[in-house]
């Protein structure tokens, strides 16, 4: 079974240069139990810098790691908004009895032969479902309390979650350059 391991740049991917060929990743929606987390980072979509298009975004992603199996949860660490932290920390303080997750995330690698950016792991148009990992009896759910130096501006805070697949089969998506493309299995359906 291969793992899948992105490590992203958090300053490419807040501040994109279009000469940085660096894996940039967008954590592009986030709910937690009931929270839906603002998409208030603006930043810019790698595969459409011709026209300089931006995107709002949940986080910034620093780096994401799955173990590839279907039951195997996925994990990533993100920076995000001060908003978001707030919010965050409220989540990891509060009986958080519903530990739903709902997300959708996109990591984009650099194709040197076609020179453009293509979209290396992502969950496509689906909504990924999920439950806050629990290891331990400890939720795999943290928040940093202090500002991270990597990019100073927009002030931005470095936020852990690990998902575990809810029980249905769902699909992530890979890309190895521009055209070359496959899905992996997460989650597994329990028959009734």
């Amino acid at each position: 079974m291969a793992s899948t391991s992105f490590n992203c740049s958090v300053s490419q991917g807040f501040n994109f240069e279009k000469d940085s060929q660096s894996v940039i990743g967008h954590l592009t929606s986030l709910k937690i139990g009931t929270k839906e987390f603002a998409k208030d980072i603006e930043v810019m979509d790698p595969t459409a810098i011709a026209d300089d298009t931006k995107v709002k975004v949940v986080g910034v992603i620093s780096g994401i790691y799955w173990n590839g199996g279907y039951a195997d949860p996925i994990s990533l660490n993100c920076q995000i908004s001060t908003v978001n932290k707030q919010d965050a920390v409220v989540l990891q303080h509060s009986d958080l009895s519903d530990t739903t997750v709902e997300y959708d995330y996109i990591i984009y690698d650099y194709d040197p032969v076609a020179k453009v950016y293509y979209q290396a792991f992502h969950n496509d148009t689906t909504t990924l479902k999920g439950l806050v990992e629990k290891t331990g009896g400890q939720l795999s759910l943290g928040i940093e309390m202090d500002q991270s130096m990597e990019v100073v501006s927009p002030k931005n805070f470095g936020l852990y979650v690990g998902v575990m697949p809810q029980e249905e089969a769902q699909t992530v998506h890979y890309g190895v350059s521009n055209t070359g493309k496959f899905t992996k299995a997460w989650g597994v359906s329990v028959a009734a």
